[in-house]
Parts: structure tokens; sequence; C-alpha cells
């Protein structure tokens, strides 16, 4: 017997299958492509990651050898939308988040009603990348597709519909799109009422990890399961991450480092108040009940760290490849441990929060003729930590406490940077053993579905196990303390020249 996490995310797909107790089986992937037809467009083909993402499930059940999968459940990339006729076929490419054709119409959002005031009632900022200024974009520039479509859907509830018949949604993915009203617990009937938009376009919100219906019989024997299993709401990815590493009470936080990085914060309530307000802090509904998440976002992550690999690392590449190290760690084996004489700021593409500056730009101060490679390298490190304070400070004059800090994604896979992360940060940093934290959220959450366990954060409670904690040193963080405040000039003072290169 066993559980699937359906992990679908931006640019690739994972099927990751557990047992009943929590073990790994087999885990599969497939990556896709994001097209950029226009200038700041992102879309993607939603039936070739419904296809690949078949594939995934039945590359685990083959491999694995274990057709009795219980049930199934989705952690997906959020605020992307499609519209899909009458028999779930789509009829435009999705519009990922990170598309930004939407300006002109946030202008219209903050005019009708104000961006405060769609702050307090969806918890998300005004952004480009919400599901509501994408559907008012179709509206007006695609009037046919508006017209036609049956249901407007995200990822979750367009796989869901593909699986069972069943148009539904996640709790906590309906209220990432600012089309949910975050009080209310629905989607907002002002924002329908101003879009013309009908509630049953839009699919029936459930709370996640509640069973949808069983898999249709024959899709369920073209993947090789031995009978239909349940398919159960999930939810963000991001919160799916954060069940799987145990943020199952307020004041708990996680930071998930990969392509972006993303801090998380369990809250008690939907605290919105005026400083997330001023910091484009995100909050929406957790997958476990009667609880919150606050989220902070830098687009950079480990693909500021990539870029440094494959544009200035060339010769690391090379032994690595040659010896089987990491190049990643030739990249800093030279390091200092202490602070770096150079700032770094990671705008590679366009600053997260707290700014939400599109038109920031990277930049690295101080150089001499006596920078090395790996003083660049451990910059690029320290500028992320820094940009990860000015959140995580952010949070707390929000009146948010974060006790410690538990790390997922690629990053944490690194000692160094999680030490890193302790030193500039003051905040202890823990790495759960856990490596697959949203696929296993997901597959909790299906576990919950199924009735194999009886609450998501039980379940996320009894199986957590952590391999090390990192606590700040002393020193160093002094030292890190004084280099901050420099660091915190740095974007006022070059952001007038950037936005003009």
């Amino acid at each position: 017997m066993a559980l699937i996490g359906l992990d679908i995310g931006t640019t690739g797909c994972k099927a990751c299958l557990f047992t009943h107790e929590g073990e790994l089986l087999a885990r599969a992937s497939r990556e896709y492509a994001v097209d950029m037809p226009r200038p700041g467009w992102a879309e993607q083909d939603i039936e070739n990651v419904w296809q690949l993402a078949q594939a995934c499930m039945r590359e685990v059940v083959s491999r694995s050898g274990e057709r009795a999968v219980t049930a199934i459940g989705l952690s997906v990339h959020g605020e992307a939308v499609t519209a899909v006729d009458r028999h779930g076929r789509s009829l435009r490419p999705l519009i990922l988040g990170m598309d930004t054709r939407c300006v002109a119409q946030n202008e219209q959002l903050v005019q009708k009603f104000g961006a405060e005031r769609l702050f307090e009632w969806s918890g998300m900022p005004v952004h480009t990348v919400n599901t509501l200024p994408k559907l008012l974009w179709i509206q007006q520039n695609e009037p046919e597709v508006w017209k036609i479509a049956a249901h407007f859907m995200l990822v979750e509830d367009y796989l869901i519909y593909q699986m069972t018949g069943q148009a539904a949604i996640s709790k906590c993915l309906a209220s990432r799109t600012q089309l949910y009203h975050l009080h209310a617990g629905d989607w907002s009937h002002e924002i329908l009422d101003f879009l013309g938009l009908e509630p049953e376009r839009l699919s029936r919100v459930l709370p996640s990890g509640e069973a949808v219906a069983s898999m249709h019989a024959p899709l369920s024997a073209a993947l090789g399961f031995a009978q239909p299993p349940r398919v159960v709401t999930g939810g963000h990815d991001q919160a799916c991450g954060a069940l799987g590493v145990g943020l199952t009470r307020p004041g708990l936080a996680m930071v998930s480092t990969g392509t972006a990085e993303v801090v998380e914060v369990a809250l008690a309530a939907p605290t919105l108040n005026p400083s997330l307000f001023a910091g484009n802090i995100s909050v929406y509904a957790h997958v476990i009940p009667e609880l919150y998440l606050a989220m902070t976002l830098n687009h950079s992550g480990g693909l500021l760290l990539r870029w440094f690999r494959d544009t200035l690392c060339e010769g690391e590449v090379q032994r690595a490849s040659q010896s089987g190290l990491d190049a990643y760690d030739l990249m800093l084996n030279d390091a200092t441990a202490d602070p770096t004489p150079l700032l770094v700021l990671p705008h590679f593409s366009g600053s997260g929060t707290p700014w939400f500056d599109t038109q920031s730009k990277g930049a690295i101060v101080g150089l001499t003729f006596n920078t090395r490679r790996a003083d660049l390298a451990k910059a690029m490190l320290e500028g992320l930590t820094y940009e990860l304070r000015v959140n995580l400070d952010l949070l707390k004059a929000g009146g948010i406490a974060i006790e410690t800090l538990r790390a997922i994604g690629g990053g944490a896979k690194s000692a160094g940077w999680l030490q890193l992360k302790a030193d500039i940060t003051g905040i202890p940093v823990t790495a759960p053993e856990i490596t697959e934290a949203a696929g296993f959220g997901a597959a909790l959450l299906a576990g919950v579905g199924a009735g194999v366990f009886e609450d998501a954060a039980g379940a996320a409670e009894r199986f957590l196990r952590f391999r090390s904690e990192y606590a700040p040193d002393a020193r160093r963080q002094r030292l890190y303390n004084e280099r901050y405040a420099l660091y915190q000039q740095v974007y006022p003072a070059v952001s007038p020249i950037t936005h003009r290169l």
C-alpha cells in the first residue's frame, strides 16, 4: 500500500511514491519548457504537463513494483491559470505566475478597489504574479476565449479534473489567486461581480487533504494501478513543503532554496497589517486547517549560483566532471569563513519582496585586483542571505516571531550555506532529513484524504527527523551585522542607475 505526492513545478514535475510509514519507494521526474512568445509573456502547454505527470506516475509504479496506490495528493506552483472547455480541454496556453503582461490590469484593479483593500480581502499584494489580473487580461484581450470557457482553472484543479472529472481546488491554492476572500472563506463575490464571472466557472473550493473522487478506471489501469486511487486536494507547493518539514504550529518557519528562495512562516490567523502590506508579503491559507502562511520571495535564489557557475567557472565545471566532485564545492573551496569585502545585490531578475521592483538589476560592490573567484562565489551567497534577512526583519516588524528556520531545497544540501544563513540572520537553522518536502507533504495530504492518517499535522510530526542544526556563531554574527548595515544602503543607492540601464 502506498501514497503518491505529485509535485508540479514551473519547469518540471515529480512523482514521489511513499509507503504508509513515510518511506520513499521511488521517484520520477520530467522537465518541460516555458514558452515566451513575447517580451514579458510566459506560457506553457498544460496538456503536455499533464502527459508528463502521467509518465512520472507510471514510472514510479513500474520502478517500485507497488501497484496498490491508495491515494494521490498534489503539490503545485501557484497563480498560473488557463481556460478550458466543457470537455476539460485547454482553450489557450497556461499563463504562468512569472508572466508580467498584466501591468495595465493591475493599474485598473488599484483604481477600482485600492491596493490596500485588495490586500485586506485576499492577503495578496498587487502584482503581476496573481491570477486575478491574468483573468482580467484574458477578458479584455481574448473575448472569444472568455465567452466560451466553461471553467478557468489553475494547475491543481485542472489535473484533478483530468483524473476525476470533478472541478475542485484546495483552499490553500485558491487563496493565492487574489480572487478569494480570506476572511469569508470563499471566492470573493465583489471581485467576481467586477469581472462578470459566474462562481460556477471556477472550481469548488475544498480543504486540503479532502478526497475529491476516485481516479477514472481506464486512466488508473493505463498508469498501472491495481485499482483506482483516490485523488485528494493538496495545495501550493511551498505550503506542501512547509507541511513536509513540520510547520504545524505558529512561529515555525521554513526557508526553501531552489531556483528562487522562499520563506514561509506559520500563522495562527491571517495577519494583514501595514508592515506586511508595505513589504509586499503575501498571506494565505496553509494546507493545515486553521493555520495560515506568510510568504516572502527572492526570485534569484539558487539560480544566481547556477549563473555564476555556468558563466564564470568553466574550469571548476570541467574539474567536477573529471573528478566526480561538486562544482559548487570547488567554487567555494578557498572561500573565507568570515565576511568577504564584497556586497552583491542579487536582483539579477528584478527584486522580490519587499520591493517587487521588476526593473532592479544586480550589482557587485567592492571589487579590487585582490578579489578572487572564491570571494565572488561566497559574496553571491552572502548577498542572497542578506536579502533573506531583509525579509525576515520585515516579518519581525509585522509582529511575526520566528524561532528557527527549517531549510529545504537544493540549498539545504550545503552545510556552509546553512551556517551562513544562521550567522547572518541570527536565527538557528535546522536541516530535516526529508529531501522531497513538497512531494512528501502532498503524500501526507493524500493519506489524510484516504483515512490513512487522522490529520496532516500529526502525520508530519510523526515522520519528522532532523539531520543537523546550525547555531549562529557569535563573532561572525557581529561582523555580519556590520556588513548588513552597509548592504541595506546598496539598493537605494544603485536603483536610480540600474533603472536607466
